[in-house]
């Protein structure tokens, strides 16, 4: 089995965009926008992050309510954004802007709550 061993790859036609051919090598995709651009996971009861990548701040903006902000923004507001939540579902709740992501955590009735165990990864163009 063959090892590389690298710290830096460029793109030899745009220096973003590495093309990675699939197994059967019918399907090629760019690496980069696969990538996830910022994930978070935090204790929404405690409000509080416990890890996470391009998050600049977390904010609780009320009960169920929280906002990340992100280091690196998005080109535009076109992030594609999943939620999740340990006991109850998670929204994202408004169309957010390209720095920052609202997420809502509600229970069974449809009611904002606080959720300890929660978590977003988000994919976009960051600018």
């Amino acid at each position: 089995m063959s090892e590389i061993k690298v710290d830096n790859l460029t793109g030899k036609t745009s220096a973003g965009d590495i093309t990675v051919t699939s197994e059967g090598g019918a399907a090629t995709m760019q690496l980069q926008q696969g990538l996830a651009k910022v994930w978070s996971r935090f204790n929404g009861s405690a409000a509080t992050t416990t890890d996470s990548f391009n998050q600049a701040s977390f904010v609780d903006a009320g009960t169920g309510i929280y906002q990340i902000n992100m280091s690196n923004p998005y080109r535009a507001n076109v992030g594609a954004h999943t939620t999740c939540s340990g006991a109850y579902h998670a929204i994202n709740r408004s169309s957010g802007t390209a720095t920052q992501i609202e997420i809502g955590t509600y229970n069974s009735s449809h009611s904002s709550v606080d959720e300890s165990r929660c978590s977003i990864i988000s994919h976009g163009d960051l600018a």
